[in-house]
């Protein structure tokens, strides 16, 4: 089959109401080889939980690869809503059928579905696999555990309504190929959701950047439009995000037909392209800017965005007259113009062909306007989840867009990075398990239902009358952590499960419960824990972690409701009479979320995560629900400080939150106004007129009721001072500031101060490298003083994020009562690293690439140390080391190399200095050539000094023919009068003037070090090194950070050389030292961390001859060049004769040798 033919038939399948002949015609190209032996169904093979929303199945084949058995179902449905609304339904009922129940054969590993709506219009085209769970056994057997043996799905979004764009794109290749049978695996590949997404964001980001740069264009040329700008302080680079962000928002909402609804019509009957059409009947409208041609953005997305879906017209059936259909209010302010421009007077002429154009595009499609991109996709309302993927855009997706794009400016931008869902759902889960786990089991008020048989306070059992009294207990109900993973992780998989055995009132050999007992008994405790919980994201970003914890929490909440509303432990309250997703939705955003971030774009993004979380369950047809207003929930502002404030007056804090509940709900837009300046007055009267964000002012109600936040969740940004000083500007004076730090520090400690007091859970995801980071020493405190590690899950080598930074997932709990405590400690090794390993990490799998520890951490030990930890075997190896060592290097004795911070011109100074500059040409450091060229002065040449890099300095070999060479102008060169002695050097520099930054500029180095560390006799070492690489070195030599320096008059340094290249001190910085994944950091802090032995003279005498052959040996120009010469062989056999010297010193037995040998291999 051709590629013409393979789109056509998709188009024609695809785009169609469903049909089986179609479908199974197109199954029969897709699979090349399929038995299509009947099957019979029958009403009866489907269990009660499913009868409601399923009507009957078929199987129409079943295929196998060289592995795998997958069936091909199609499964009608009985309900219009359920095609979205029972996902978890259907996924389940296919789980049964792949184990072999309902009447089919034997178990099957996967099954290609067509899920149809009873209209047959919508229909979902899924591939169903069981995602098998294991367990250990007493006997260390494992087992699949079967009550959580979930399915997943992967779905195309499919039907009269659809797009088959991306359909096509992921199944062509497989339908062409005429000569090769698909495996299991390449059809899990064609459904896989992350290509699609990074396919969508270029798309996304490149109509972001056309709209910015033509809304560039009409502000230059338009004073009117300029001035109104400038005084609103509107950017276009927000402005086109609020723009595509807006446009996307109703691209969900048409699918849910709520626009273009017919005046007597229900919502949901509206056209589904809404957008398109209007598009489409643009000339139909009055002619606005140009009194010629309609223009899309000024005569009809204005009008519909700020008039249309933000005026509220319920009194008039939401009828609005200029596009003769009902629009359904908003509110919320997604559709309030930014900074609130005057959209009415101006005439923002926004080129129709920005919208839709006939332009072909590289693919082969034609059109690549902002709905021409968006009508390819297909927007599902629902978002992802860990079992349940659909190959379309969802909420979440969209997330991860806006997440990429908040950093991009213009197109050298290259965006931020989006933490990856299943970390996500983890630091979410987990967080909550956390949480509950603490508020359960600290004398919380229980409350238990009396039956026939109970105990009494002197454990006698005793016989109840026959009312129900309700028994509140004042004693822990003692809920394990446990229990509470089972109702966090699998809690929604078994939900209609447990809700039948309620409705039933026992259970059968059928329905048992699956939950634990004490879940099932603290319902409703559990649930008002839920209810009261206050969470924040101290740099939202767009909002991934708060709409995480939202859909766990209300997930969490749903399933719960079957013992609620059956068992009814207490009264229900009218509002607990509508325990609907929606409400849980509202609920937990009014009262449980917050979030700050610095960038506004952020901020508004995320508010639209939220809104459009809100919408895609609005179920009420009769009348659709405003948006709330989020400006006091999500704040744009700086987490890290704070302002001077008086918290003792009570009055003002107590009209503060009186009014922002009610702005909240606030549907007129004027009301609206009037309360948001109230507010505001209110919190400048609190700050003394400071407009900075303060946690305390703006969430007071959380400090108010509960002292603090129950989870303060994040991915904080990861900048270094050295790389943008700037963005260190106002924080230097904050107590946990210091040099060589990291931004996301500062959000750590942050995070434990406004979390609550003894119970509050800190749950990060940062840079791994805190542990043992000079810069992190005080964040490290801070955690070990005021703090609980509850757990470290360390990624190391597996880069989380595109930017190739190493990662963890930390977290804490506040608390200062503790003084020892054991903590889950978990780390992935060895190289060869995917994200499957990450998962079995965060499962707490098998896998022979993890290690799993339960390190102890007695708070006086750690104080002003560095945090590392290692199985009982090696800690006792390593003790035994410590245990050893007479001597440590001082803090004289070791130095960094210099800084140049402007060694050479490199692509960015290239920019700015012009074309007539080269890429590598020499600004404080100079090649030979260039040296030659400038005609230096005898007193100048005093400052021309031998430098060398790591081609001239490696592992036991050192070159002293140096091919550069630096010019060593220390920090007395800021006196610009210094220079005037050496006129060729301050010619060669002004050149570079306009690039040169650094402390001592323009003349002087960065940081040019105390120059006795670059002569005579020295140890020379590697910063950044797959394995330690010291040498020994005699001659002068300047040498750039890039290396450590040991110069120390206390000890035979070539003895100290060959010591420092054992095995047994790469194992001691292996397991003390900084790793960066699986290379080694051989920074200052670990070099004078290192437990080494000052031994007799004779031993001292012995290895520095071995290290002086190895040196000689290394001279040999022809060394490096040639690995299989004799001479690398030698060196090998001198290390071991040194690493037998180094144990013997050390004393270590046979066994902890091989220990250290293993760790070395």
């Amino acid at each position: 089959m051709d590629k013409q033919q393979a789109q056509n038939i998709i188009k024609e399948t695809f785009e169609n109401p469903f049909d089986k002949d179609r479908f199974t015609g197109f199954v029969k190209n897709l699979l090349n080889q399929i038995d299509d032996s009947h099957f019979a169904y029958y009403g009866k093979f489907i269990p009660d939980a499913y009868k409601l929303f399923i009507g009957r199945y078929e199987r129409i084949g079943k295929y196998s690869d060289s592995e795998n058995r997958i069936d091909i179902l199609i499964v009608y449905l009985n309900k219009e809503a359920s095609i979205e609304r029972a996902r978890t339904r259907q996924r389940n009922f296919i789980a049964g059928y792949l184990e072999g129940n309902y009447g089919s054969d034997i178990s099957k590993d996967a099954a290609l579905v067509a899920f149809v709506s009873p209209n047959e219009n919508d229909w979902r085209f899924s591939l169903v696999k069981m995602d098998y769970k294991f367990e250990q056994t007493e006997s260390g057997k494992m087992k699949v555990k079967e009550e959580f043996s979930p399915a997943r799905r992967w779905s195309f979004l499919v039907g009269k309504n659809e797009s088959s764009h991306t359909a096509q794109s992921r199944l062509v290749p497989i339908l062409t190929d005429d000569q090769h049978n698909p495996s299991l695996a390449q059809l899990e590949e064609a459904f896989n959701i992350e290509k699609v997404t990074k396919e969508f964001f270029e798309k996304y980001r490149d109509l972001f950047l056309r709209t910015k740069e033509t809304l560039d264009e009409i502000v230059k040329q338009d004073s009117k439009i300029k001035a109104d700008f400038e005084i609103k302080s509107v950017d276009t680079v927000n402005f086109a995000k609020k723009l595509l962000g807006q446009i996307v928002f109703l691209y969900f909402l048409q699918k849910k037909g709520w626009f273009g609804v017919e005046r007597d019509a229900e919502w949901g009957t509206g056209a589904k392209h809404f957008l398109r059409e209007l598009f489409s009947r643009r000339d139909e409208f009055p002619k606005g800017g140009n009194g010629k041609h309609s223009n899309f953005f000024n005569d009809i997305l204005e009008p519909l965005f700020y008039e249309a879906l933000r005026i509220d017209r319920r009194h008039d059936d939401d009828y609005y007259k200029y596009f003769n259909c009902k629009i359904p209010f908003l509110n919320g302010g997604l559709f309030d113009p930014i900074n609130n421009y005057d959209w009415v007077h101006t005439d923002i002429l926004l080129p129709n062909e920005l919208f839709s154009n006939r332009t072909k595009t590289k693919e082969g499609d034609t059109g690549h306007g902002i709905l021409d991109i968006f009508d390819r996709y297909n927007f599902t309302v629902k978002e992802d989840e860990p079992l349940e993927k659909e190959v379309a855009i969802d909420p979440e997706m969209l997330g991860k867009v806006f997440e990429n794009l908040l950093e991009v400016k213009d197109r050298k931008s290259k965006g931020t990075y989006y933490t990856p869902r299943e970390i996500v759902h983890y630091m979410c889960q987990q967080s909550l398990i956390n949480y509950l786990y603490t508020e359960l089991n600290k004398g919380v008020t229980a409350y238990q239902k009396i039956g026939d048989i109970q105990t009494d306070a002197f454990g006698n059992k005793v016989k109840t009358g026959q009312f129900d009294l309700i028994a509140e207990h004042k004693s822990s109900p003692q809920i394990s952590k446990e229990d509470l993973e089972t109702l966090i992780k699998y809690g929604e998989q078994v939900g209609e499960n447990e809700a039948i055995v309620e409705a039933r009132g026992k259970e059968t050999d059928t329905y048992s419960y699956k939950l634990p007992e004490s879940i099932r008994n603290n319902a409703k405790l559990i649930d008002e824990k839920l209810t009261s919980i206050k969470v924040c994201d101290p740099a939202i970003g767009s909002g991934a972690f708060p709409v995480g914890m939202m859909h766990e929490i209300v997930k969490t909440r749903n399933v719960l409701s079957a013992y609620i509303n059956n068992k009814g432990l207490q009264p229900l309250a009218t509002h607990e009479s509508h325990r609907t997703i929606y409400n849980f939705k509202r609920q937990c955003i009014e009262h449980s979320l917050y979030g700050v971030d610095i960038d506004p774009g952020a901020v508004e993004i995320a508010k639209l995560r939220l809104w459009l979380s809100l919408v895609v369950d609005e179920e009420d047809i009769k009348q659709i629900k405003p948006l709330p207003n989020l400006d006091y929930k999500i704040v744009c502002g700086n987490s890290l400080l704070g302002v001077e404030k008086n918290l003792f007056n009570d009055q003002l804090f107590a009209e503060l939150e009186r009014l922002k509940p009610i702005y909240f709900d606030e549907t007129n837009p004027t009301k609206k106004q009037e309360y948001k300046q109230q507010i505001d007055d209110l919190i400048s009267e609190i700050t003394n007129g400071h407009a900075e964000f303060d946690f305390e002012v703006y969430f007071s109600e959380v400090f108010h009721e509960k002292k603090g936040f129950d989870v303060v969740i994040a991915n904080p940004p990861y900048i270094k001072e050295y790389v943008n000083r700037k963005a260190f500007d106002g924080l230097r004076d904050l107590p946990y500031y210091q040099g060589k730090m990291d931004l996301w520090y500062l959000f750590a400690c942050r995070g434990i101060d406004v979390s609550r007091n003894d119970s509050g859970v800190v749950t990060f995801i940062a840079q791994n490298n805190w542990v043992t980071s000079h810069g992190a020493s005080k964040m490290r405190n801070k955690v070990i003083k005021d703090a609980q590690i509850l757990s470290l899950i360390d990624f190391n080598d597996f880069k989380i994020f595109e930017a190739g930074i190493q990662t963890m997932v930390m977290m804490f709990k506040k608390n200062t009562d503790l003084d020892s405590y054991s903590f889950d400690y978990r780390r992935l090794r060895g190289n060869g690293l995917d994200i499957n390993d990450v998962i079995s990490l965060l499962n707490k799998e098998d896998n022979v690439k993890a290690e799993y520890l339960t390190p102890t951490i007695a708070r006086n030990n750690f104080i002003d140390k560095t945090l590392t930890f290692s199985s009982s075997d090696i800690e006792q190896i390593l003790e035994k080391i410590s245990s050893k060592a007479n001597f440590r290097l001082s803090n004289d004795e070791v130095a960094n190399g210099i800084h140049h911070h402007h060694d050479r011109v490199d692509k960015k100074r290239k920019e700015i200095l012009g074309d007539q500059y080269k890429v590598g040409d020499g600004i404080f450091v100079l090649s030979d050539e260039e040296k030659k060229r400038i005609p230096f002065t005898k007193k100048e040449l005093s400052l021309i000094k031998p430098s060398y890099s790591t081609k001239d300095l490696l592992r036991w070999y050192r070159n002293s023919i140096n091919q550069e060479w630096v010019i060593y102008t220390d920090s007395s060169f800021k006196d610009k009068k210094q220079i005037e002695s050496y006129p060729n050097i301050k010619k060669h520099l002004d050149q570079f003037k306009k690039v040169i930054t650094s402390d001592n500029k323009p003349y002087g180095l960065h940081r040019a070090r105390n120059e006795y560390f670059f002569k005579g006799e020295k140890i020379i070492a590697v910063r950044k090194c797959a394995l330690p690489t010291f040498t020994y070195v005699d001659f002068d030599s300047y040498v750039s950070a890039t290396f450590y320096v040991i110069k120390t008059g206390r000890v035979n340094q070539k003895y100290l050389t060959g010591v420092l290249n054992s095995k047994l001190i790469t194992f001691w910085f292996k397991h003390k030292g900084k790793m960066q994944g699986t290379n080694f950091q051989i920074d200052k802090e670990p070099i004078l961390a290192l437990p080494l032995l000052q031994t007799d003279q004779t031993s001292q005498n012995t290895i520095a001859y071995i290290v002086a052959k190895i040196l000689t040996i290394t001279k040999d120009n022809d060394y490096l060049q040639n690995p299989q010469k004799q001479a690398q062989a030698q060196v090998k056999e001198l290390e071991r004769e040194i690493d037998r010297m180094v144990y013997q010193l050390y004393s270590l037995t046979p066994d902890e040798i091989n220990i250290v040998e293993g760790e070395n291999e």
